[in-house]
């Protein structure tokens, strides 16, 4: 079969790999419909982080897809299965014709979905991204009593994570959402989403949370481009006793300066997330493609050009300068 090889940082192609099979009991294999470009993926392949087994894993480190089960050793998962995979993010195998998976490590996705609909089986690909932003919200926003005031949340980045962490904002409650980012055609959709976007480096984020928050700063902000930089400033704009959500992975595996001083003067919250995939029964995933399935949720948004496994190289290039006005980019073996 055909997929991605990343023998080392900075270098993608595409070669032939032995297709994979269901050996073990509880395994399976997915015929691929689609995958899609995750920010984690540039880490990986471009910025330094790749995973030591990275270079002998076919399809890394794509890890977003829906596909068909083709071959099964799993009760769970019988041929004709369509399934949102969710794998491991450092195991990758999206950027593939076939993947190998396991009981654990996928979500059957509703009987009335059509698997020859490109369009529908792409919607509910936004699952897998969808996914880890409701366990991140989970953790940077947990239940508490006294409840904490949702006034402001301020996100970092109108990607497709962004976004998403927009939509979930607005669901949670927030009084307002204050979205950042360096691209028109993105903070266009999160306006038509309900935010007050604010474009880098037009406008200063600083200057805008503190007037549209009386000074007091934002309650909850989310870091979703994975920017050393930005982090940073989450502590700066972030409220006395606030919650800063870190969910834009790390640049490279180098230590990196926090604002210790702040973050005490404060008493500033700093909570990462990180494998939503090992999260038991996989429960933000299913809750994903339920609120999909019932149109709770926009991703059309996401669903712009497909590009080839030839591609590959040359689209982590392109969402690796801000996508071009695109937000989400798909990859159909």
């Amino acid at each position: 079969m055909r997929a991605t090889h990343v023998p080392e940082t900075g270098v993608i192609t595409v070669r032939e790999w032995p297709k994979p099979q269901a050996t073990e009991p509880g395994t399976f294999v997915v015929r691929m419909t689609a995958a899609s470009v995750c920010g984690s993926d540039l880490h990986a392949a471009l910025h330094g982080t790749l995973h030591p087994k990275g270079p002998e894993r076919a399809g890394y480190p794509g890890h977003e897809g829906v596909g068909v089960v083709s071959e099964s050793n799993s009760e769970k998962f019988p041929v004709g299965t369509t399934v949102l995979c969710v794998p491991p993010g450092e195991f990758g195998g999206a950027f593939a014709e076939y993947m190998l998976l396991d009981d654990d490590h996928a979500v059957a996705l509703p009987s009335d979905v059509n698997s020859n609909d490109l369009t529908q089986m792409r919607r509910y690909m936004m699952a897998q991204q969808l996914g880890t932003c409701i366990y991140a919200f989970d953790l940077y926003w947990p239940t508490e009593v006294p409840a904490r005031t949702a006034g402001t949340c301020v996100i970092m980045g109108a990607g497709s994570a962004g976004l998403f962490f927009l939509q979930d904002a607005l669901r949670r409650g927030f009084d307002q959402v204050i979205i950042s980012d360096k691209e028109p055609a993105r903070l266009e959709i999160a306006r038509k989403l309900g935010a007050r976007a604010v474009l880098i480096p037009d406008e200063d984020l600083g200057t805008v949370v503190s007037e549209l928050t009386g000074n007091n700063g934002a309650d909850l902000v989310i870091e979703a481009v994975g920017s050393d930089e930005l982090r940073t400033q989450a502590v700066d704009i972030v409220a006395n006793r606030g919650i800063v959500g870190w969910f834009g992975l790390y640049e490279s595996f180098e230590p990196t300066l926090v604002p210790i001083f702040e973050v005490f003067r404060k008493c500033v919250r700093l909570q990462g997330s990180v494998a939503a995939q090992s999260e038991p029964g996989l429960k933000s995933f299913h809750e994903a493609v339920r609120r999909i399935h019932d149109g709770e949720v926009e991703v059309d948004y996401c669903l712009g050009p497909t590009h080839t496994l030839d591609q590959v190289a040359e689209v982590l290039r392109i969402a690796e300068r801000g996508g071009d006005g695109q937000v989400k980019f798909t990859i159909v073996p």
